[in-house]
């Protein structure tokens, strides 16, 4: 279920997912990305988008999320409480 965009602080857009289902985030594995690094050496290296994924309870998202990115969070709990996505807001890990 998508859970739109939104602009961070520093002007990245993020967009998000919210997907049910019941798999490992041990398996999780990152998309990339090049950068020229250091700046301006003219070499370009390659970083990981994510260097990790978690499940958490809701309250403990939203102590660890990104400020920026807090608002997926409220989208998610809004669409199950509206229905549009199964499962309900306790359950949600």
């Amino acid at each position: 279920m998508p859970l739109g965009e939104t602009r961070q602080p520093g002007g990245k857009v993020v967009q998000a997912w919210a997907v049910e289902d019941d798999w490992d985030a041990k398996i999780i594995r990152s998309n990339t990305f090049e950068i020229e690094w250091p700046p301006r050496s003219g070499r370009l290296r390659t970083f990981p988008e994510i260097d990790r994924a978690a499940w958490f309870a809701i309250a403990d998202a939203r102590r660890k999320i990104l400020k920026g990115q807090a608002i997926f969070v409220d989208r998610l709990l809004e669409a199950l409480a509206e229905g549009r996505a199964s499962g309900t807001a306790d359950g949600i890990r």
